[in-house]
């Protein structure tokens, strides 16, 4: 059996896992929502001083389930030492995971993957566009953001389930958003960050369509000056991610792209996760795992 010590210590010596952390980590919180979604906080200070926006965890759901499941890392703490994931209960993994008790430990591995690169000063509109498990990135994102020098970000967010927090009324002005579009997430809110809700199911307030529908509302009441200066970051379900690849290359702007893909070992060494990537040599199977799960969208959609 490989103790612990011995798995961290081999995995700091394989390339691009060098901060890899594997801990016991005691649930500090863990709270359930509407549409079996459930908020989990951890404390895991390895993982909390390294992770960094896009990356995600590796967690054990369950003693009797030996595989673990991927979860997106939704906000850190480097200070208090905790990480918050939110997810879905959807399967038997993740179920168990619901389970889980305040004081009970979870063993965790993390961080892991490619995050997102923060935008240059000739790209300061960062939109940030978020769709049902793929929330989390984009609230992690937004929370370095907005403390990024040269960042002005937006954050626009879909859900065909309730959201897991109670929407708000926003008190940021957005021009180009439709009347009566003003849902947005409360924490956001309180880190000074406009954020806009959009949903298929009636919710009040919110967009009554995709992300992308939204997103393109708000980039049609940019001026042209204004609209080289967006930069996209997306994260959801294959099909929300094809359509921001699609809505970035219509309006010729680079966006990056956080992939969903199913996860065995997550750490490079079973390759269950490739998916086939443009590069300068051609196309090319590339791990999910370690050398994304953020790619430029252009290299997995085609070019913008």
């Amino acid at each position: 059996m490989v103790q612990d010590g011995d798995c961290r210590a081999k995995l700091m010596n394989k390339p691009h896992r060098g901060t890899i952390f594997v801990e016991d980590a005691p649930i500090v919180s863990h709270t359930a929502h509407p549409g079996d979604q459930h908020i989990l906080r951890v404390k895991a200070p390895q993982c909390a001083a390294h992770a960094r926006p896009g990356c995600f965890a590796h967690l054990q759901c369950d003693p009797q389930l030996p595989m673990r499941r991927p979860l997106s890392i939704m906000q850190v703490d480097p200070k208090e030492g905790w990480v918050t994931f939110l997810y879905k209960a959807v399967g038997q993994g993740t179920r168990l995971l619901a389970r889980r008790q305040v004081g009970e430990k979870i063993n965790l591995m993390g961080p892991i993957g490619k995050p997102f690169t923060l935008p240059h000063g000739d790209r300061p509109r960062a939109l940030l566009l978020g769709g049902g498990v793929g929330i989390p990135p984009m609230v992690f994102l937004a929370d370095v953001l907005r403390k990024h020098p040269v960042s002005e970000p937006l954050v626009i967010m879909g859900s065909e389930v309730p959201f897991p927090f109670k929407a708000t009324p926003s008190r940021f002005l957005v021009p180009g958003l439709p009347d009566g579009v003003i849902a947005a997430m409360p924490l956001l809110e309180d880190w000074g960050v406009p954020s806009r809700l959009t949903s298929l199911a009636g919710m009040p307030g919110c967009h009554d369509g995709y992300v992308t529908d939204l997103a393109r509302h708000w980039l049609e009441a940019l001026s042209v000056e204004q609209r080289r200066q967006v930069q996209i970051y997306a994260c959801g379900p294959h099909a929300m991610l094809e359509a921001c690849a699609a809505l970035a290359r219509e309006y010729h702007l680079p966006c990056q792209v956080s992939l969903e893909e199913y996860m065995a070992c997550a750490v490079g060494g079973c390759a269950g996760c490739v998916v086939s990537v443009q590069t300068d040599q051609g196309s090319s199977m590339k791990r999910v795992c370690v050398d994304g799960p953020v790619f430029e969208a252009e290299s997995v959609f085609g070019p913008t």
